[in-house]
Formats: structure tokens, sequence, C-alpha cells
């Protein structure tokens, strides 16, 4: 049962009761959702309360959903967050800005140096710092990188939701391939703290860019398996086609962006919108779709994959020689010029942006970081899950590539 067909026939037929579900479909998606949900009486024995969370298998990191059901179709689903709330915004307040970059790099897990990037153009913008031509190159190079084991680890999770576990461990073992690269350059395989202020931390080691065009030999290879085993898959097709469908028009009210977004044919990407670093010099193109559901928002993820290995050899092949970070003072006693600014970059799950506020001290005033999940998460997850079975519940959350801790700052 696909929540596009609920959109086109107002409602679905319950298979176990042979009735017909009272479930909402005039929700205004400018509104929250929980604030136009009837309350469902479970004391009438027609309804029942379940979790699904926040250890199912099903569900992308620590959180849950609260689900309504009748028979085994979701009524009303509710999300609940704060199993990892640690307060990233108000620690970065007490830290002087250098001291900041290990708390940002746990903002999103899977995807550390976005957050990295992120703080360290701000904190360029707020001083006028310019970095050198050959770090921008590099930083693009880690975004992209990142970007792909994040997709290709969000892949295998796709594939395991749907019970396609081979692919889920392809997934991760080709995302270590990845990580080995970071250990090289960085020294750490998940946490690098690799992008600062100024540039890079350091330049390659010898070898270093052979070893990443092996292992982008290997990660395009792993995309043609998945292709013939997943994508090709009849029980995939069946149950992925036509879940979790997004109109358009939701596109806006909701926040969505990323690849979500350009599943439903919205082609917005902020590295083409609003180029930064080196973008602007690369030849790649927007990647959309226009069936808006979970097979194509996992088919998007896949060629964004293949994207990410272009660019990463473009940019192996262009990258200049040169300096690799600016000259700076001491930073423990930086004092940035008051200011603030908004500075934004397209990581994996979509649209990634910090808001930063200086008051002219060696502390941030303000730090405040919009990452994609949150909107994903929280509004859009809970409308979506509406008319669909609680079968396709655990096929429908990975689709939207949340991140709990990036919900928890």
């Amino acid at each position: 049962m696909k929540s596009k067909e609920l959109s086109e026939t107002i409602a679905i037929k319950n298979k176990s009761t042979d009735q017909w579900p009272e479930i909402q479909t005039d929700l205004d998606p400018w509104r929250p959702v929980w604030a136009q949900q009837k309350e469902f009486d479970l004391a009438s024995g027609k309804y029942v309360k379940i979790w699904h969370g926040p250890q199912h298998p099903g569900v992308t990191g620590n959180m849950s959903v609260e689900l309504t059901l009748e028979g085994d179709v979701i009524v009303e689903a509710k999300t609940h967050v704060g199993y990892l709330h640690r307060g990233f915004e108000k620690l970065m307040e007490r830290r002087k800005y250098i001291q900041c970059f290990p708390i940002v790099c746990r903002i999103c897990v899977p995807e550390p140096d976005y957050n990295e990037y992120l703080l360290a153009t701000g904190i360029e913008e707020l001083a006028g710092i310019e970095i050198p031509e050959r770090a921008a190159w590099i930083r693009a190079l880690v975004l992209e990188m990142m970007r792909a084991a994040s997709l290709t680890m969000g892949l295998g999770g796709q594939a395991g939701a749907f019970g396609l576990a081979t692919i889920g461990q392809w997934g991760v073992a080709h995302r270590d391939y990845i990580l080995d690269l970071f250990e090289e350059l960085t020294g750490g395989r998940v946490y690098h703290m690799y992008i600062i202020p100024g540039g890079v931390r350091q330049d390659f080691p010898e070898g270093f860019e052979e070893h990443v065009k092996i292992v982008m030999n290997k990660l395009e290879k792993l995309i043609s398996d998945i292709e013939k085993v997943m994508f090709n898959n009849a029980v995939f097709k069946a149950r992925a086609k036509g879940l979790g469908y997004i109109p358009p028009e939701w596109i806006e009210p909701y926040g969505i962006t990323g690849t979500t977004a350009r599943a439903a044919g919205v082609p917005i990407d902020v590295r083409k919108d609003n180029p930064y670093l080196i973008y602007d010099q690369l030849d790649f193109q927007k990647i959309l779709g226009s069936a808006s559901d979970v097979y194509e928002r996992t088919s998007l993820r896949k060629e964004e994959i293949l994207n990410s290995i272009r660019l990463i050899r473009q940019i192996l092949e262009r990258i200049p020689d040169g300096p690799v970070r600016a000259k700076l003072p001491n930073v423990l006693h930086w004092k940035i010029p008051a200011g603030e600014t908004y500075v934004r970059a397209e990581s994996g799950r979509g649209e990634m942006g910090y808001y930063m506020v200086s008051d002219g001290s060696e502390y941030p005033r303000r730090v405040h970081v919009r990452g994609a999940s949150y909107t994903h998460a929280m509004s859009l997850l809970e409308r979506l899950a509406v008319g669909i079975s609680i079968a396709d519940m655990a096929g429908l959350m990975p689709s939207l590539q949340t991140c709990p801790p990036e919900i928890e700052r």
C-alpha cells in the first residue's frame, strides 16, 4: 500500500479487516502534521499504538516513530528524538573557535567533513581570510570523497531494509575503502579535523592520489554490480516503486533539499545554484528524477555516487600545486571581528548550512546548524508514513537519509 495511491484514491483498503481506514488526506503542508492530526480512540479497540525504534534495524539511527495502526495500515505517525541530545550549538558558545571542530564533527557522523568545512568557511568569512587555491581543490576532493562514502553506506542500508543483506554488506565494505583513504590523509577514519580555518591541515602524503584512483575504480565496479543485483530485483521494484511519494509542490513548504528534492524533479543543488570552492570550474550536471518515490530516490543516490567519482577524477587531474594553508596568528588567541554570516554546502543528505554570529571575542556568540535531516525526519516522515503498511516503514525511512545527531544539535 503506497502513499501515492493514497493521494489519488483518498483511502486505502485494509487487507486484514476488509474495511476502509480513516486517514486524513487534507493536511496542509505549511503547518506541522501533529497540529492537524485528529485524536484516535485507543480504547475502542479499533486502533493500536506501537513504537518503531529506537532499536529497530529499519530505523536510521537513535530515533523512534510512534505509530497508530488500524490493522496493518499506519493512520498516524509521530517522530520522537532526544536520545542523542548533547547541545552541540550551546557547547560551541563556551569554546574558542578552534576548539569547536571536534564538536561539529559529531553533528553528523557519516558526513563530518561538511561540518568542518562550514565552520571553517564561516570563520574565514567573518575574519576575511582567503585560502590558497590548492587548499580549495583539496577541500572539494575531501567533500566528494565523504559524499561518496555516505551515499554508499546509505545505499547499503536501503537495500538491507528490503532484505537485500548482501548489498548492505557491500556498501559497508566499500565505505571502508574510502575510510582507509581518510586514515591515510588525516590519521583518522571517522572524525578527521582536517579542514581548518585558512585551508587544510597538511598536503597529500606520497602516493595518495594513486590510491584514490584505485578506490574509485572499485567503487565504480560496485555500482555496476548493485545495478544488476538491486535495481533489477523484482521484489525491490515491487516494494519500492510508488512507496513514499513526495509531490513536487511539497518541496518548498517542507524545506526538502538534496536528492530527495531532485527525485521529485525539482532542480536544486547548492553546488550549482550557489557554487563554492571550485565547483564552478568542474563539469557536472544536476541529476533529476520524476517518480519521487523510494525507488527513484535510491536510484538517484546511485547516480550521485557515480557523479562524485567523476568529480573526484576531475579534481585529481586538474589540482594545482602550491601551499595548502594560509598564514594565521595563534588560533588560541583569535578574536574574530564582530559580524554574522550564513554559509551552506550540498551534503549527501541535502543542504547543510551554518549561521554564525561573532561579538568580537574569542568565543562564537551563536552558531546555528541547518541540516536536511531535521525537516526530512520530523514533518516529512510523519506525513509520508500515513497510509502505508507497517511492513513498508523500514523501507521508507532510509530513503529520506536522516541522521539523528544532525537533529539533536
